[in-house]
């Protein structure tokens, strides 16, 4: 029945055993247990400022690769900007070109054209002589196969002669 309605001494001695027992884990076992509790505070502290650090690094790069890939991006608008520019004046330059043979083409032709066309004349005219002398010729024949013909005929040229 003690135990139910325990006495002054074992309440005395309980205390007594109770702060004896905290004297003794205050002194050897509190300090490892609050340290070991610190060094997990600290190491939690650490871990979540190294976790905000990497976040942060983590949205720095995530800025850098935005601006790298926007640079890149402009990099290549400009670049195909480029591509038209020379592939218009490319093409610009081959019609130029174009344009310049065929004028030139045109040119060659037309004064080849005019070159035929001269010769063409020249030639028609001396056909046109020679058929005129052969006629001529024909003419004055016949004409001068007759005496009575000759005699006119020179007296006809006196008289044109005259008025002349």
């Amino acid at each position: 029945m003690e135990l139910v309605t325990p006495g002054f001494g074992l309440v005395v001695w309980t205390i007594i055993t109770f702060l004896f027992l905290l004297f003794i884990l205050r002194k050897f076992a509190w300090k490892p247990i609050l340290g070991a509790v610190e060094e997990r505070e600290d190491g939690i502290k650490s871990a979540l400022a190294s976790a905000e650090s990497a976040r942060k690094e983590m949205q720095n790069l995530k800025a850098d690769n935005e601006r790298i890939l926007n640079e890149a991006r402009a990099e290549r608008e400009a670049m195909l900007k480029d591509a038209r520019d020379i592939k218009a004046k490319m093409i610009a330059d081959a019609k130029d070109e174009a344009q310049s043979q065929a004028n030139k083409m045109i040119e060659q032709a037309q004064t080849a054209i005019e070159s035929e066309k001269k010769a063409a004349m020249a030639e028609l005219r001396n056909q046109v002589a020679s058929l005129s002398i052969d006629i001529a010729e024909k003419v004055v024949r016949q004409e001068l196969s007759n005496k009575d013909k000759q005699l006119q005929l020179v007296e006809s040229m006196l008289s044109d002669a005259k008025l002349n």
